[in-house]
C-alpha cells in the first residue's frame, strides 16, 4: 500500500431524457469500506437498486435514475466526503457528449453538474493525480534514490532516469489500455524486490565490486521501469479514466508523474549539494536502509500474494 494514492470516483452518464446510470466506486481496505455516499438531487429517484460488488480495493455501486427536468444545474453531494481525507474524481457525461470532469478535494463535499468538460480541465486533474501519486509512492522513490546513490556520473544518471521514464511509459500506457494484464500482487511484490536488489547494488559497488549494473545502470533501470509502470498502471485503474478522454488523461497523469519524479531528484540533488559531500559509507548507509525497507514490504506483498 506504500505509493497507493485512492481517490473516489462516481460516473454518472446520460441514458436518455432524463434517465440516467450511476457508477460509484469507493475505497476499500479489506471488509471496511469509506463511508461516504452519493446522494442525488430530490428531483432524482432510483429506477433499480443499488447493486454492489467488490473489486481490487474498492468497493463498486451501479444503479439507474430518473431526474425531472434533468441533473444540469443540480447539486450532487457526497454525504461525508468532508469528514475524510478521501479525494473524488467525478464525471458527467451527456447524451451528446459532452462530459464533465471534476476533482472533489477533502472538505469539499458537492459539486454543481453544469458545463462539459474541457481539455485544460481533464488535463488538469489528471496531472495533480500524477503527481502526487509518484510523491506519495513511497516505494518508487526509494526505487529512484536508489538510482542516484548508484550513478555518481550525471550524464549516466541522466540516461538512466530517462531509460526508467521511457520503460514506465510504455508498460504505464499498454496496461491501461488493456494491451498487458497483469494481477496487482506480484507486481507489488516484484516493485519492491526491484528496490531491494538496486540498494544492494549500491551497497557492492561501495565495496569495490564491480556489476553489469555499475556498468550500464540504464539497462537496469529501464528493465525495472517497465516493472513500475504496471505498479503506476494499477493505481490509475482504480481511480478510473473518462472514456472520451481516455488518452488526454493518460497522457497528463503520465506528466504529471515524471513532474513529481524531476521535482523529487531535482529536490535531492540539491540537498546532496548543500551537503557538500556525500562520501562512500553514507551512501552504503543509506542503501542498508532503503534495502531493509523495501525487503519489508517484498516480504509482505509476498505473504499478501500467498495468503
Amino acid at each position: 500500500m506504500a505509493h497507493e494514492v485512492r481517490p473516489a470516483y462516481l460516473e454518472i452518464h446520460e441514458t436518455g431524457p432524463e434517465q440516467y446510470s450511476v457508477l460509484w466506486k469507493r475505497p476499500a481496505r479489506g471488509n471496511a469500506v469509506a463511508k461516504i455516499y452519493v446522494k442525488l438531487p430530490q428531483v432524482c429517484q432510483d429506477d433499480s437498486p443499488r447493486a454492489s460488488y467488490g473489486v481490487a480495493g474498492a468497493t463498486v455501486q451501479r444503479w439507474s435514475a430518473s431526474c425531472a427536468g434533468g441533473l444540469a444545474g443540480q447539486k450532487i453531494q457526497i454525504v461525508g466526503l468532508e469528514k475524510t481525507l478521501i479525494e473524488t474524481i467525478m464525471r458527467f457525461e451527456r447524451r451528446n457528449g459532452a462530459t464533465q470532469t471534476l476533482r472533489l478535494m477533502s472538505g469539499q463535499n458537492s459539486f454543481v453538474a453544469a458545463k462539459p468538460s474541457s481539455f485544460s480541465e481533464v488535463a488538469g486533474v489528471y496531472i495533480l493525480l500524477g503527481f502526487e501519486h509518484i510523491l506519495l509512492g513511497f516505494d518508487h522513490l526509494c526505487f529512484v534514490l536508489a538510482l542516484l546513490l548508484l550513478i555518481a556520473d550525471v550524464r549516466r544518471l541522466i540516461w538512466s532516469i530517462t531509460a526508467f521514464t521511457v520503460a514506465h511509459s510504455l508498460t504505464l500506457t499498454a496496461a491501461t489500455l488493456g494491451y498487458v494484464t497483469t494481477p496487482s500482487g506480484p507486481v507489488e511484490a516484484l516493485i519492491a524486490f526491484s528496490i531491494v536488489l538496486v540498494a544492494a547494488e549500491v551497497v557492492s559497488i561501495g565495496r569495490g565490486e564491480v556489476s553489469i549494473t555499475a556498468r550500464y545502470p540504464w539497462t537496469v533501470a529501464f528493465g525495472f521501469g517497465l516493472l513500475h509502470g504496471l505498479g503506476f498502471a494499477g493505481a490509475l485503474s482504480k481511480t478510473g479514466l473518462p472514456n472520451d478522454a481516455i488518452p488526454t488523461a493518460l497522457l497528463f497523469f503520465n506528466v504529471g508523474v515524471e513532474l513529481g519524479q524531476l521535482a523529487f531528484v531535482a529536490g535531492t540533488l540539491v540537498l546532496f549539494a548543500a551537503v557538500r559531500r556525500i562520501d562512500t559509507r553514507v551512501k552504503m548507509a543509506i542503501a542498508y536502509a532503503i534495502g531493509v525497507i523495501a525487503a519489508y514490504w517484498s516480504i509482505e506483498r509476498t505473504v499478501g500474494v500467498i495468503m
